[in-house]
Order: structure tokens, then sequence, then C-alpha cells
């Protein structure tokens, strides 16, 4: 392929950025020389080679008008939130809850390079499967930072945004993508609605008084990794993901991800909040 986005490294030689990205990922030195790159893989600022891009433009204006057509392509592919999602396989993550996460594999410094560069700032959250790869339930996570570090490494701050069911399981250049459909919960009326009031607030209390029952220094841990305990909702149907509290309670309960997951794909707030409360009894 034509260079596109040329860059020139500190030792002297040209790539396309996104190839010496790529390249980077696996190893922190240039691909031609082998000398050390992690200055530039701490501050992540390339600077575009402009002579490079000038004789290209000049010499090779069909050549780059093509190049730039399959680039955009590609961004446009990317950031699609229905089809080829980005999955990232690791933990359980839940609405409206912070999920931070340690990146050091290639595959996934590729992955949330891309959800920033698209712009979606957005991926798919499931815990692993042993049959399928990667459970038919999940999160779509957004990023709201990224803290980069010399060897290659980021730490992420994430928080879940909305659920999702697989519809297909699939690859791309290392990581897991993966066709959805987003689930909601489905609204009730008239007594139906005046039992789920009732039982939503007794499920808060019974939860409420879960949390302060624990030792001090568990609570301590909780809050500095989740924050506090969302307030009740005057409303439990108004957000199509249930009440945040909800997902709060069972990002700290104790259970395994196995457990957790049927809690994902209810789309029942009344199941939901039943099964809380069994947990908690």
């Amino acid at each position: 392929r034509l260079f596109y986005e040329p860059v020139t490294t500190p030792c002297g030689h040209t790539f396309c950025l996104k190839c010496l990205e790529r390249c980077l990922d696996h190893n922190p030195k240039c691909p031609l020389c082998k000398e050390g790159l992690s200055e530039c893989l701490a501050l992540r600022k390339y600077c575009k080679t402009v002579l490079m891009e000038e004789l290209i433009a000049r010499y090779l204006p069909e050549e780059l008008t093509e190049r730039r057509k399959i680039y955009e392509e590609e961004i446009a592919e990317l950031s699609n939130l229905n089809k080829n999602v980005p999955i990232f396989v690791c933990t359980m993550a839940y609405p409206t809850v912070p999920c931070p996460l340690h990146i050091f594999e290639p595959c996934y410094r590729l992955m949330i390079r891309r959800c920033m560069e698209t712009g979606t700032k957005q991926f798919g959250m499931c815990i692993s499967d042993p049959v399928k790869g990667f459970a038919d339930y999940g999160c779509i996570l957004e990023i709201r930072n990224v803290e980069f570090f010399a060897d290659g490494r980021s730490v992420v701050d994430s928080i879940g945004k909305r659920r999702f069911k697989v519809i297909q399981h699939s690859q791309r250049d290392g990581y897991n993508t993966a066709d959805i459909e987003y689930i909601e919960d489905q609204k009730v009326q008239g007594q139906e609605y005046a039992a789920l009031l009732g039982l939503h607030d007794s499920v808060y209390d019974q939860a409420y008084m879960w949390f302060n029952s624990l030792k001090q220094a568990l609570k301590s841990r909780i809050l500095s990794h989740f924050g506090p305990m969302p307030a009740k909702d005057p409303d439990p149907q108004a957000n199509p993901n249930g009440p945040a509290w909800c997902w709060w309670v069972l990002a700290v309960l104790p259970l395994e991800n196995r457990a957790q997951l049927p809690f994902l794909a209810m789309k029942s707030l009344k199941d939901r909040l039943n099964g809380i409360r069994r947990v908690l009894t």
C-alpha cells in the first residue's frame, strides 16, 4: 500500500502511522534498525513527515485518493456499534458501573487505539465461554480516559453503558468481535407497576442494610473501586437498563461471573430484583 500519514522515527526511518503503531504493539523498537522507541510510546506524539506527504500528493494524486478512500472505509466499518463490535473478553461489566482495565496484550492495544481513533470510544465486554470463546451477553463500555506507559501498556478508565446480546461471534486482527443487538427492560403498568415500586423499595432497603453491615475495611475497598451506592430511583423504569443501584449491588456482591451473567440478560426488572433479594437473604 501507498504511504498514508507517513511519520519518521527519531532513528530516521519512515512508516505509515498505523503500521508503526501496530509494530510497536508487539515490540517497542524500530521495525528496521531495532532502536528503542519507548519515548514515542509514552508520549503518543508522532510528527507527520510533511515532505513525504507533499511528494505523494504531487506525484501520486490518484493513488493517494484511492488510499484515503480505503482508510475512510475502514474507519466507517470500525465505527459501527452493531456489526463487528470489538469485544474485550475478561470480566463482568454492568451499566453505570466503572470498569478500570490494564491493557498489555498487543491485540487489545490495537482494539483500544481503534476505539479512540474512530471516536466511538466504546467496545463490548464479555466473560469467557469454553465453547464459543465469549458469552452470549455483555455490556458496552465507554472509555473515559486512557493513560499510556513507556512500555506500551495502558490503563483504561471505562464505564458501563448498555447491555447487549451476541448474534454472531467473530474475530478481527487478533481480537474478538461480534454482531450484537441491544437489550432493554420491558416496562409494566397499572397494578404491576405499583407492585414493582414496592418490591424496588424493599430490595433497595435490604441491599443498603447489607452493605452497611460489612466490615469497615471491606466497605472502604468497595467505595474506592466502585464509588458510593447510587440513590434509589423515583421511577425504577426511567432507565432502559433499570436502576443504577441494582447494577452497583450486583458488581459488589461476592458472586461468580457465571452466577452474575443471567442478571445481565434479564429483561424483567421484577425478576432482577427478586434475584438480588434471594442472594441477599
